[in-house]
């Protein structure tokens, strides 16, 4: 029997001490009060997410993008807890489910759900975003073994309870596709009733300039705050609080190929590669809303 067979490797080995912190980190919490499923138990003790934001589950390529998607501070604006139930939507590469899995593991639950559009065939690039995060969960069963994985179609979920069951839905930077797919009004209201009373809706997305029209949002991927706030609020949701810990003030919103000119995706290519990487990622805003507890 060879070394791999008789011990875990380092990376394996790593993994599991990072989940053993975040296990230790949810004890002491425990005994220091008030339950760890409370507001105050996720901002009263930061080890929480610090220990898997820096756990080894997370590459490079992934801890370079903090400085503009600040994982820590936007996950305890909305307000997240280790014991929680959560809901992830469209995770694409699986950037935040990197941090959220580990997090939930020994005490919460983490659902993802896969966004199929109007017309539900994946389209290519799609199929192989999907094929790529499931061989990440398959791969590190130590940290996404308990991961959930279904799909949101049309305002419909499947492949897991969703009937006011969980405690947050969270979406990073969709909102601008579910308006180009004519989904947006439909998937909140699948948001609303997947939450429990007084669960949380935590938005981040693409923050346009006041007045921008929908097709200009469209077209270059930006949302105004206002539409995000009116829809939701049409859907049943309360804003509870926004915050500005994702804001790029260098962001101008004008660039030939939209937000996607930007880091990470640099859709131009090497023209004014440069400049875009000297602005960062883009402005976004970044909301709370909570459905009623009534």
């Amino acid at each position: 029997m060879d070394a791999m067979n008789r011990r875990p490797n380092l990376q394996t080995r790593a993994l599991r001490a990072t989940l053993a912190a975040v296990s230790a980190a949810l004890v002491v919490a425990a005994c220091a009060g008030p339950s760890a499923s409370t507001s105050a138990t996720a901002s009263s003790n930061p080890e929480l997410l610090d220990a898997a934001i820096a756990g080894p589950q997370r590459g490079d390529k992934a801890r370079a993008r903090d400085i503009y998607r600040h994982p820590k501070e936007t996950l305890q604006f909305f307000a997240l807890a280790p014991s929680q139930s959560v809901l992830e939507i469209d995770p694409g590469g699986g950037w935040y489910t990197e941090i959220l899995a580990p997090y939930l593991h020994e005490h919460g639950k983490l659902y993802e759900a896969q966004y199929e559009g109007p017309q539900r065939a994946p389209s290519a690039e799609a199929q192989a975003s999907r094929a790529a995060f499931a061989r990440k969960l398959a791969a590190t069963p130590a940290v996404y073994g308990k991961v959930v994985v279904g799909t949101l179609h049309a305002g419909q979920f499947s492949g897991f309870p969703a009937d006011a069951s969980v405690d947050e839905v969270l979406t990073f930077r969709n909102i601008h596709n579910w308006i180009k797919d004519g989904q947006i009004d439909a998937n909140l209201r699948a948001f609303y009733a997947a939450l429990k009373p007084g669960g949380v809706l935590g938005v981040e997305e693409h923050r346009a300039a006041p007045g921008t029209s929908l097709q200009q949002t469209i077209d270059t991927g930006y949302v105004t705050e206002d539409y995000v706030i009116e829809h939701a609020r049409a859907a049943g949701f309360e804003l509870a609080g926004k915050s500005e810990v994702n804001s790029n003030p260098r962001d101008t919103r004008n660039y030939p190929n939209g937000v996607w000119s930007l880091p990470p995706t640099f859709e131009g290519g090497d023209v004014d590669r440069a400049k875009y990487a000297a602005i960062g990622e883009s402005d976004r805003m970044t909301l709370r809303f909570v459905k009623p507890a009534h």
